[in-house]
């Protein structure tokens, strides 16, 4: 009889940490305030495994960065931690979401290939009371985004600076986008933006490589330099400028006077900027270890009862040869950044305020923090 009894109070509460299941959340655009370090604690989620997972999409540097500020805080809070790679394979991440949200992970983060296809897999971790944390796409129950129009015109205003100055305000310029995926379509709207305020400025391709990564950006200009052979400025995220300057090197076609900037302040990019002298001029910080350690921590919060953020800003840093040894002490070492609030506050900004009581007001909108 004691036997049955604990498995109906078991059932129950299991039963309470699914009460989300199918809902919906927050679908219409909603301005949140900042986040309330101070609010009170709910309910800890039941009948969830203590552990971490990150849905990987692939391995550009930028997202190891997350994972290894994901694991930090996981093993700063006694978490077991694990990577579900899908490798750009769409189907294979909603299988694997889907497996997350079977065997009742406690909390994940994972950086989406195909939104709309994998939100259904997302619902139903949340509606098991999970923690979501998502790289830019909803749902999730903490959204990280970066204020893209800003971090794009970051980039484009060092470009325009560079155009205008040492290569007299004319250029041919190769803009590799992300604008299949809506999120981010504003930083390139920025560039667009800028770069026609320069009436010497010639956009020879404006184009999304297939992939997000090296090999993308590489098959993409050896693409360009077949109609284009002489290149001035190449923008986009890092991961992409890179493979576009080894298609460059490998043609002959690589200058020290041009401009290449990007993105996401990938180790790689940061070495070429280091050495100096050579076509890589800038990149932008997001810095990945420390809003992945940040999304760990909230993930540890999560499990507690606690309340935590709904949407996080990664503020962009522009990286100069006088900051980066700054940034890379900072980036090495995610939980210093996020101990001392001053540090962090250069990094990152948070807004709303969610736990377990509220898990139905998960943000389901493209939460940006530039939305008015």
């Amino acid at each position: 009889m004691r036997i049955r009894l604990a498995a109906v109070a078991m059932l129950a509460l299991l039963m309470e940490a699914s009460l989300a299941a199918g809902a919906e959340g927050l679908t219409a655009p909603v301005k949140l305030p900042p986040f309330d370090a101070a609010r009170a604690a709910c309910k800890a989620p039941v009948g969830l495994q203590k552990k971490l997972v990150f849905v990987q999409d692939n391995k550009r540097e930028f997202m190891q960065g997350a994972g290894r500020g994901l694991e930090a805080a996981a093993r700063a809070r006694g978490l077991a931690y694990g990577v579900a790679f899908a490798d750009n394979d769409a189907a294979l991440m909603t299988r694997q979401v889907g497996g997350l949200a079977t065997d009742r992970t406690g909390a994940i983060v994972v950086a989406p290939i195909d939104p709309p296809s994998l939100a259904p897999a997302l619902k139903k971790v949340l509606g098991a009371g999970a923690y979501v944390g998502a790289i830019v796409p909803p749902p999730a129950t903490t959204i990280l985004n970066a204020p893209q129009y800003l971090t794009g015109k970051v980039l484009a205003d060092a470009a325009e600076n560079y155009i205008r100055t040492r290569l007299g305000g004319k250029a041919k310029v190769v803009l590799l986008t992300h604008d299949s995926l809506q999120f981010l379509v504003p930083r390139f709207t920025a560039m667009r933006d800028t770069l026609r305020t320069l009436p010497g400025v010639t956009i020879v391709a404006d184009i999304s490589p297939a992939t997000v990564d090296k090999a993308g950006g590489y098959r993409t200009m050896k693409t360009i330099l077949l109609a284009q052979p002489t290149i001035d400025v190449v923008l986009g995220a890092d991961t992409v400028v890179l493979g576009a300057l080894a298609a460059l090197r490998e043609a002959g076609k690589a200058r020290p006077d041009q401009f290449l900037g990007g993105i996401d302040g990938e180790q790689e990019a940061v070495a070429e900027i280091r050495k100096g002298g050579g076509p890589y001029k800038a990149s932008i910080s997001l810095a990945s270890s420390i809003f992945g350690y940040a999304m760990g921590q909230h993930a540890a919060d999560w499990l507690e009862g606690k309340s935590i953020p709904q949407a996080m800003d990664i503020l962009p840093k522009a990286l100069t040869h006088r900051n980066i040894a700054d940034y890379e002490r900072d980036t090495a070492n995610p939980g210093a950044v996020y101990a001392d609030p001053a540090r962090r506050a250069a990094y990152l900004k948070m807004y709303g305020n969610i736990c377990f009581d509220t898990r139905e007001n998960f943000i389901n909108f493209p939460w940006s923090s530039e939305t008015r």
